[in-house]
């Protein structure tokens, strides 16, 4: 089948609910080839963005935070929503210096992805921040509550492997660091 042949159409969109950072929608939509007429929930979203700071010595500047969803804290890498009318990279150099106080002098864009196309409309600008380091005191906002650490990385590969860095987003950007190469772009 062509795309178009595989492509839902869309009868009705209607809001549902505001959860602040994402509202949800209610979807009518009936496919073509099958004649199936169905309601599907799509959530709105803005897009957001995460960085791979890369320190001059080679290393990544990563942060542990509580999350709600698992109960548990996460290493990750900074990273937040896109303000409305903020460019990506903007938002990704206002994330990193929020988040961790560290500023850098070049950047880079590793890739764009899909956080989850099933349900989701956003797009995750994934970004590399080289010669990265500190220049700030972080500014977190009120429900912040991070702690920034440094590591080669090669142990950040394996933390990765080890299952100790497991948010899917985070990866990602790790995984189009690797496509670019080892020493990465």
């Amino acid at each position: 089948m062509t795309d178009d042949e595989l492509r839902w159409r869309e009868i009705a969109r209607a809001p549902a609910h505001d959860y602040r950072i994402f509202q949800s929608q209610r979807i009518r939509a009936t496919h073509p080839h099958t004649g199936a007429e169905r309601e599907f929930v799509g959530l709105h979203a803005p897009d957001w963005v995460n960085v791979i700071a890369r320190t001059p010595a080679g290393d990544v500047v990563l942060i542990r935070q509580y999350r709600h969803g698992t109960a548990a804290v996460h290493v990750e890498i900074p990273g937040g929503m896109v303000d409305p009318g903020e460019a990506p990279l903007v938002a990704a150099q206002r994330e990193l210096a929020e988040e961790t106080g560290y500023h850098a002098a070049r950047w880079l864009l590793l890739g764009v992805v899909a956080p989850n196309p099933a349900i989701m409309d956003n797009r995750l600008h994934m970004y590399l921040a080289d010669d990265a380091a500190p220049g700030s005191a972080p500014d977190f906002d009120e429900g912040e509550v991070v702690t920034t650490f440094t590591a080669p990385l090669a142990e950040a590969y394996a933390m990765i492997r080890r299952g100790d860095i497991d948010h899917a987003l985070v990866v990602a950007a790790f995984a189009h660091l690797a496509i670019a190469g080892p020493a990465g772009p």
